[in-house]
């Protein structure tokens, strides 16, 4: 009877862990940070958009055009789109999933 309970409870806790966890991030933050700087920031620095203000990078706007997650965020870095360069052949893919994981991460505290 206990162990019955003991399983049933940990099956209940695992299901918890992975329905509650945060998405894991598939690059580097603080190297994502220095690239943003240096090739991304001239059109969206703060999460803003220059060219476009209603597609910036805040967690909402990300979230409204499917663009919150490391995926999204890496096709569109590395492929371009209407105004926004393609980086792909500038940055390598490693660069580009540290931009990614520096957009979404920025984009959950708030810019």
């Amino acid at each position: 009877m206990f162990a019955r309970l003991l399983s049933t409870l940990l099956v209940f806790l695992t299901a918890a862990m992975f329905t509650f966890a945060t998405p894991a991030m598939a690059g580097d933050a603080a190297s994502g940070a220095k690239i943003f700087s240096a090739n991304c920031a001239a059109c969206h620095a703060g999460g803003n958009n220059v060219i476009n203000g209603a597609k910036n990078l805040k967690k909402d706007t990300l979230a409204k055009y499917e663009m919150n997650s490391i995926e999204a965020i890496t096709y569109q870095v590395t492929n371009g789109k209407n105004a926004m360069p393609a980086f792909r052949g500038r940055l390598s893919d490693a660069q580009i999933d540290d931009v990614a994981t520096y957009v979404l991460s920025q984009s959950e505290k708030g810019w």
